[in-house]
């Protein structure tokens, strides 16, 4: 337990960043779900739209330091040939 008012500040920050970033990688999951589904059933439409969501939330996951740059190119590399055909 924190001793300090600074310690039990930054438990409480800690706490509320831990939910928040937990909801955008259950987003990263969800959408990555999506995307191979969508390619399983042979929807291209769906998969492409879907692909391009997932890109995006990739982009900025990435930018706020929630996953790792490369993590984020190398999914977006394997989506790369839904999008692109």
């Amino acid at each position: 337990m924190a001793n300090t008012k600074s310690a039990i500040k930054n438990a409480r920050k800690t706490e509320r960043r831990t939910f928040h970033n937990q909801g955008i990688k259950t987003r990263l999951k969800t959408l990555s779900r999506k995307v191979k589904a969508a390619e399983a059933a042979g929807n291209t439409e769906q998969a492409k739209k879907t692909a391009r969501e997932f890109v995006s939330a990739l982009d900025k996951a990435a930018k706020s330091g929630n996953i790792h740059a490369n993590v984020a190119r190398r999914h977006k590399a394997s989506c790369s040939h839904l999008i692109f055909g």
